[in-house]
């Protein structure tokens, strides 16, 4: 950039952001709007949209009613550690969920503004592209979005491990030679996963915390869909609980949960983080400076939430039933099968992922989300092409009318 000051021609630097801005990718939504640029609606058929994974329950009534109970808070600024009565609340619901002998809410949990704020900020938090060689963060592959860019943005460059079918969506550790393992500074899980739906056992986390602490590094466990789950004798393990039954330490461990999709209120952006003391201690020093305190309304209406099971026991019951009508409907045609736990159906696609969700967007006016869009290509292939995630978030006469038409549109291909 130049200018003339004083009959002197003068050159400016030009101003520029963060150059790991630069690494960061399209948002699938995004690329699936452009990918839908120009498709006229199908004249006749109403739109059923399943390619987002955004609860469609009811708020239940009595978090609405918290909420509003607790507006009186605005004339308050929020600490960041959040209220002692909200801290205690999900105390009380890890003990009794997780079957923890003992959870700290005074060092070991601090409330969040959603898992996907968490998520990003826990890992600019964890990284130090300080220490050692260039760090890296591992992430599965499909996996939500904010695992890539919390990596680029503080620093660190990202590996995957993909997850495929075939070997049952089990981590293929065998693809990060030592030299790499070596490096990583944080890895990240997500059980239940999206969009596999796959479930971590405890083999699977004995392996996890085998490999912490061999090298060093931070699990993160994103939890989010872990009161979504079909057999209720059942509920899905998490970190925490699994290193207790494991005999291990809390050590390099941290397990992130929302109200989200328990509770029907993604719009709430509600959760919490919890796990080594340690490490949320600068955490929390790290949230000071991040601003982001949750509202003392919404720490109300989580209060509530956190303490009442009827409501996310109903909640599991609506997607069971889906669950238990769609996947018959679609199990030959694209491959379906029921998921450990989680609201998606990861479909196999006849042809091209892009090119079928953009028919069927056409023909049927059913939305659903290329897999190709979910995942990097890595290690030679992109284990989420050929592939659809389904999100069973509709009413259930929806979710049907959605089975129905997708197998008008298979059948015409």
């Amino acid at each position: 950039m130049t200018f003339i000051y004083n009959c002197t021609l003068i050159s400016v630097p030009t101003p520029t952001v963060n150059s790991n801005l630069g690494k960061l990718q399209t948002y699938p939504f995004e690329k699936l709007r452009r990918l839908m640029a120009g498709i006229a609606a199908k004249p006749g058929l109403s739109e059923i949209r399943l390619h987002i994974g955004e609860p469609r329950h009811a708020t239940p009534a009595f978090i609405k009613e918290a909420l509003v109970a607790g507006l009186g808070g605005l004339s308050n600024y929020p600490s960041t550690l959040g209220q002692p009565a909200l801290r205690q609340a999900i105390a009380e619901w890890m003990k009794k969920r997780y079957a923890l002998d003992d959870i700290d809410s005074e060092s070991e949990i601090i409330p969040v503004n959603g898992s996907r704020e968490a998520l990003f900020s826990l890992t600019q938090a964890v990284i130090d592209p300080n220490r050692g060689d260039a760090p890296l963060v591992v992430s599965p592959n499909p996996f939500y979005q904010i695992y890539e860019g919390g990596a680029y943005l503080a620093g660190a460059d990202i590996r995957f491990l993909n997850t495929v079918r075939e070997s049952g969506f089990a981590f293929d550790y065998a693809s990060l030679p030592e030299a790499e393992w070596r490096r990583v500074q944080l890895l990240i899980v997500c059980s239940p996963a999206n969009p596999t739906g796959k479930v971590l056992d405890l083999d699977d986390w004995r392996r996890l915390f085998a490999l912490s602490d061999r090298y060093g590094f931070v699990i993160a466990s994103d939890e989010c869909y872990s009161e979504i789950y079909f057999d209720e004798g059942r509920p899905p393990p998490g970190v925490l609980q699994a290193a207790e039954r494991l005999g291990r330490n809390r050590d390099r461990l941290v397990m992130l949960s929302s109200l989200s999709k328990r509770s029907n209120v993604p719009g709430m952006r509600s959760g919490f983080v919890a796990g080594d003391a340690a490490i949320l201690k600068d955490y929390l020093l790290y949230r000071t400076y991040h601003g982001s305190a949750m509202s003392p309304a919404f720490q109300a209406a989580s209060i509530a939430a956190w303490r009442d099971e009827a409501h996310v026991a109903a909640n599991r019951e609506q997607y069971r039933q889906k669950f238990a009508a769609v996947t018959p409907l679609l199990r030959d045609a694209l491959g379906v099968s029921m998921p450990d736990a989680g609201f998606y159906l990861w479909a196999k696609t006849p042809i091209e992922d892009t090119d079928f969700a953009r028919r069927l967007a056409a023909e049927q006016n059913v939305h659903v989300l290329p897999g190709s869009f979910l995942a990097r290509p890595a290690h030679g292939v992109n284990p989420g092409a050929g592939h659809v995630r389904v999100a069973l978030v509709e009413p259930l006469a929806e979710c049907l009318e959605a089975a129905a038409r997708i197998q008008r549109f298979i059948a015409h291909l």
